[in-house]
């Protein structure tokens, strides 16, 4: 039986301290032996620049596979695929292609005169060039501006079909949730990989406020469990085992990857994989 693997997700620091975060959470997690690991866009792609140098770096320096997030937000379609063209030529081989999200204050996405209406056109105009792997968005849960019921799975297999090698979903809370969506993939056609997108619950009120925008189903016995975890100080402790839970289900269903958002917060997501039984046989004083 092949072994699981991993992946995490960073976002670019905005300062000294976010940046002495971002390495931190690196460190800690890079002795797990990720297969990849993955670089964020600000919303309205905020933080193009700030994503570049820590791909560089990260690749560069630390010696990890990086998968760079791309978007189609105020852009145009030159402009976009000449930041590929530049990660293509520093050795980067993965791409995360996403519509994005709208900048900030706007209400809806609205494409650029001269730049890709969508996520497909994104993906097709990448696959063209040869040059990279393609990683799209999934929603087991639906995304807040799906049009019809159904709606997620045929924009995933239109990505799919234009050239994305596999899918990452959005993060959610139970396995049935991940499991019914591949079951509805795979009837659709839909063939390539789905990993599941974890997110370890570091606060539980901006993660139950960031569910509700994103139209993550959120269990119901989730806010008295943590209300009583926090009164007791042992909420680490409940979304540790909440997590390693949902990981253990995943695994036995047969996931054969798991992604972690880590929001540049090491603990929680090195403790899940070592709960696992997926870090690599090294002292646990080298990650501490």
């Amino acid at each position: 039986m092949t072994r699981p693997t991993i992946s995490f997700e960073f976002f670019p620091p905005q300062s000294l301290e976010a940046s002495f975060r971002l390495w931190d959470t690196v460190n800690t997690l890079s002795h797990l032996d990720p297969a990849f690991v993955s670089v964020t866009y600000g919303a309205g792609g905020t933080t193009r620049k700030l994503t570049h140098e820590a791909v560089d770096t990260l690749g560069r320096h630390m010696g990890l596979d990086v998968a760079a997030h791309l978007t189609c937000v105020d852009a145009t379609r030159e402009e976009t695929l000449e930041i590929a063209a530049n990660y293509a030529k520093s050795g980067v081989n993965r791409i995360v292609a996403l519509r994005g999200d709208p900048p900030k204050g706007a209400h809806a996405f609205t494409p650029h005169p001269e730049g890709f209406a969508d996520a497909t056109e994104l993906v097709a105009a990448l696959a063209e060039t040869g040059q990279f792997e393609i990683t799209v968005g999934a929603y087991p849960d639906a995304h807040p501006e799906a049009a019809y019921p159904g709606a997620d799975i045929d924009w995933l297999k239109r990505k799919i079909d234009a050239g994305a090698t596999n899918a990452i979903t959005q993060f959610f809370f139970e396995a049935e949730t991940f499991l019914r969506f591949r079951d509805r993939c795979a009837d659709a056609g839909i063939t390539a990989e789905i990993i599941p997108g974890i997110l370890p619950i570091e606060n539980w009120k901006g993660t139950e406020r960031f569910a509700k925008r994103c139209g993550a189903h959120i269990p119901p016995t989730f806010a008295s469990m943590f209300e009583t975890a926090e009164r007791d100080g042992r909420s680490d402790l409940l979304s540790t085992a909440i997590c390693t839970e949902l990981c253990t289900e995943l695994l036995e269903e047969g996931a054969n990857h798991l992604h972690f958002y880590t929001l540049n917060k090491p603990g929680l997501t090195r403790d899940v994989v070592h709960a696992l039984g997926l870090a690599p046989h090294i002292s646990l004083e080298k990650v501490a």
